[in-house]
């Protein structure tokens, strides 16, 4: 065992959140290791965020180029698989993680290569590939970062069968002919996009009655259209009950609950995320090993003055934007407490304080159409008792919209807490809508009041004219 220097800060985990909780605190003045099992980067880089939208990416041009007149034609062909594959290995680095490693080091951050555990209080265990053991101390904090894992349901067959989590789905090198994904969240939304348009054939398996359960309905439904008419086959109300395949290779068999079986040859599952905390020492400062780790408003773990969770290990929003959110508060709360300084957590939206993660969470779905939504929907607004109108819009109605592409199909959505006449939610569902979400981040992380909304001039001809139709809508 080689003891180590001690550091200000010991992170766990050299994800984006990981490696922004180290940037914030060397900024901050304080020394920072980091130490990494896999490759630095984390997941968003190599097998969710960065490689998933490179997939998107050439399907969503290609829809959005065959509603503009003048040109479907030019794009009635398939898409180039290789090259899609190519970009996407391109945007991976082709899973090497040289130029992170360079990132980190160049902020001046220590990284060791290894499993890291917890092994008492502000202390860090690394095992290292080569076996050894170093163990690192921390005089402030140590942060875990070490996110979630894709979880396979445990159904008979499951393991055996070799399904796909998101990993494989965004790190495949081939393109199954028929596709089998179990679960409609975002991840199985985005990949049913993705691999239809690829060339599989996709069945889509939901539980429920629509894809994106947690989003306002009207966004499911209509990605639940666009992907019928793409060809892909959505079979609601379908809880699968067991998997089987012969030695994990060839064609897979899923057995409903109701007893009907569909084949394929590959299965993906997207079922939920599960902690990545099974393996982390928890146990040596009183915690349950593979749980989520509660935390308060300044990321710190509950009970702990020296241990903060940031990311999705957390539970509280499992989005990396949000992660990197986290991780900049929790990188100036790890300075403020060292330098004793006092902090603004008394401030609802202070610096020291994660409250996006609750009132003005945003996302992005890329499915085609795109989702895009802030803060609450309807019923999420309802069941935390406010009292609230929604006010809705046809996008397609928008003179920009028409512009944008020909038949125009998507619907706006914006939450109005009717007590302190400001938003609480918004969403957009349509072609481009991705990218017309920050305005409506602003104006609820803002608490904009809907009289000064009104002086917000959208410009003409764009989509964002939906911004007039709503308020229009809602003054009456």
């Amino acid at each position: 065992m080689t003891e180590a220097m001690e550091y200000d800060v010991v992170v766990v985990g050299a994800g984006p959140v990981g490696e922004n909780v180290a940037d914030r605190a060397r900024a901050a003045g304080l020394s920072a290791a980091i130490v990494e099992s896999e490759l630095v980067g984390g997941e968003c880089s190599y097998w969710a965020c960065m490689p998933s939208k490179a997939l998107l990416r050439p399907v969503i041009a290609r829809a959005d180029a065959r509603r503009v007149p003048g040109l479907r034609s030019a794009v009635e062909g398939p898409l180039d698989v290789p090259a899609v594959f190519a970009n996407r290995d391109d945007f991976t680095s082709h899973w090497k993680d040289d130029g992170q490693v360079a990132w980190v080091e160049g902020t001046g951050t220590a990284l060791y290569r290894g499993h890291g555990r917890l092994a008492g209080p502000k202390r860090v265990s690394v095992t290292t590939p080569e076996g050894e053991e170093v163990v690192l101390t921390a005089r402030h904090a140590v942060a875990v970062c070490t996110g979630t894992r894709a979880l396979v349901p445990d159904l008979p067959g499951a393991a055996r069968a070799k399904p796909w989590t998101s990993r494989e789905a965004t790190s495949a090198q081939h393109v199954p002919g028929r596709l089998v994904i179990v679960g409609a969240g975002v991840v199985g939304s985005e990949m049913a996009t993705a691999y239809q348009a690829l060339g599989s054939q996709v069945t889509l398996l939901i539980r429920g009655t629509r894809p994106l359960p947690g989003m306002e309905p009207f966004a499911g439904e209509l990605v639940a259209d666009a992907l019928t008419e793409a060809g892909a086959v959505i079979r609601t109300n379908s809880a699968a009950a067991a998997i089987e395949r012969d030695g994990g290779e060839g064609p897979v068999t899923v057995v409903l609950e109701s007893g009907e079986r569909v084949e394929a040859d590959e299965i993906l599952f997207a079922t939920g995320r599960a902690p990545s905390s099974d393996d982390l020492g928890l146990e040596t400062v009183g915690l349950t090993p593979g749980s989520w780790l509660d935390v308060d408003d300044t990321l710190r773990v509950d009970g702990f003055d020296w241990l903060y969770a940031v990311g999705d290990i957390n539970h509280r929003a499992l989005l990396t934007h949000q992660g990197k959110y986290q991780a900049r508060v929790a990188g100036a709360v790890i300075a403020a407490r060292a330098q004793g300084v006092p902090l603004l957590e008394t401030d609802r939206w202070g610096m020291h304080v994660a409250t996006a993660d609750r009132s003005a969470m945003t996302q992005v779905v890329f499915t085609d159409p795109e989702i895009g939504s802030v803060g609450l929907t309807l019923a999420q607004a309802e069941q935390a008792g406010l009292r609230v109108r929604a006010v809705d819009q046809d996008m397609g109605a928008v003179a920009g919209a028409a512009l944008y592409a020909a038949g125009y199909t998507g619907r706006a959505r914006m939450i109005v807490d009717l007590d302190r006449e400001v938003l609480v939610g918004v969403t957009f569902a349509g072609p481009g809508a991705g990218e017309m979400l920050h305005s409506a981040s602003i104006a609820v992380a803002g608490e904009v009041p809907m009289d000064r909304l009104w002086h917000a001039v959208p410009a003409y001809p764009t989509i964002s004219e939906v911004w007039l139709r709503l308020l229009e809508a809602y003054r009456g």
